[in-house]
């Protein structure tokens, strides 16, 4: 038991909707070239789950399950392949999309999931740099919160 005990409406609660927030902001990552939305939306709403399950299962839990070395180096990983992705046309000019223009696999019909080149890449990229980075910093800002008290 924690100091602040949501009780277990709350926690059934978050256990149902956490799944279906990542879905969510899933979706609006992978569909961000077609609708609105990105990496950015998409990867603040996928963070809403993890301050949801801090929020409802309380500090205790979130430190069993939150591993920052793991957090640190896909928060890493998210931006080598933004600026790897922004790299590859690099012979043309800076954010070249080569898969569009020269690519096999996602050269297809205008509008379609696979139609916008590296976009796609650059939203997973985003999504997972916002992802992690919001869930560490309010992570890191409850943990120094409780320290304080």
């Amino acid at each position: 038991m924690n100091d602040f005990d949501m009780g277990v409406i709350v926690r059934t609660a978050a256990r149902a909707t956490i799944p279906l927030i990542g879905i969510f902001g899933a979706y609006v990552v992978m569909h961000g070239h077609l609708t609105p939305g990105g990496g950015f939306q998409g990867g603040a709403t996928i963070a809403g789950a993890g301050i949801l399950f801090l929020i409802a299962f309380g500090l205790g839990e979130m430190k069993k399950r939150y591993n920052k070395h793991l957090y640190s180096a896909l928060e890493g990983v998210g931006g080598l392949v933004f600026l790897g992705a922004a790299m590859l046309g690099i012979g043309t000019a800076f954010f070249y999309n080569t898969l569009w223009h020269n690519g096999p696999f996602f050269n297809g019909k205008p509008g379609t999931l696979l139609s916008a080149g590296f976009l796609p890449i650059m939203n997973l990229a985003v999504g997972l740099k916002v992802f992690t980075g919001l869930v560490s910093a309010l992570t890191a800002i409850a943990l120094w919160r409780r320290w304080k008290s």
